[in-house]
């Protein structure tokens, strides 16, 4: 495996819904979502007003507006997150001193889909994607297939993302990510960023 590069000024660290109402719920595995807003803090930090793009994910659905498919599995609620539920967990998030961060509402399980996380990424030149969050078999993987078929190179931290089953989390890192772009801890991606600055 070769050593990580990374190019600040055509890099985005894209978070899927750490948001209160996801990240700080109980009954999430292999990490809590404690942990994973630690571990994405301490990447955010590092970040902070560089020349890469720190772009923080939400699902905000509106009731009508929500993603709501007909399934085997049906949602028992149409209602929308009450607004405390769909507030940013990071601590980036209320940093005025933070200048290089912007947010997308999503009302799909992928930020790209009916969103303009695309248009946000391309006109400031981004390539590259480093991808966190909640649900890794969700969420994160969505975005993931998304972004990949976009013609986005991915760097997948599984140590910064958490699901609600451990085994479908795991499941994901085996079989999906590694076909998708470059998987990492993130000490490796931290390494990757020091050095780049």
């Amino acid at each position: 495996m070769k050593n990580l590069t990374i190019d600040l000024k055509t890099t985005a660290v894209v978070v899927i819904d750490l948001q209160k109402g996801i990240a700080e719920r109980e009954g999430l595995a292999p990490l809590s979502g404690w942990d994973v807003i630690e571990r994405n803090n301490e990447l955010l930090a590092s970040l902070k007003n560089t020349d890469a793009l720190i772009t923080l994910v939400r699902v905000k659905n509106q009731g009508t507006e929500g993603f709501f498919p007909v399934t085997d599995n049906q949602i028992t609620s149409k209602a929308p997150f009450p607004v405390e539920m769909t507030e940013f967990s990071t601590a980036i998030a209320n940093d005025a001193d933070a200048k290089n961060v912007i947010t997308v509402d999503k009302h799909n399980w992928g930020a790209f889909y009916g969103t303009d996380l695309d248009v946000q990424l391309r006109r400031r030149g981004i390539k590259t994607i480093i991808l966190t969050g909640i649900a890794t078999s969700i969420g994160v993987d969505t975005t993931a297939r998304e972004a990949a078929q976009a013609g986005y190179d991915l760097i997948l931290v599984p140590d910064a993302m958490t699901d609600v089953n451990a085994i479908a989390h795991q499941s994901t890192l085996d079989y999906i990510f590694p076909r998708l772009g470059k998987v990492r801890s993130l000490a490796e991606v931290q390494a990757a960023i020091d050095q780049a600055k």
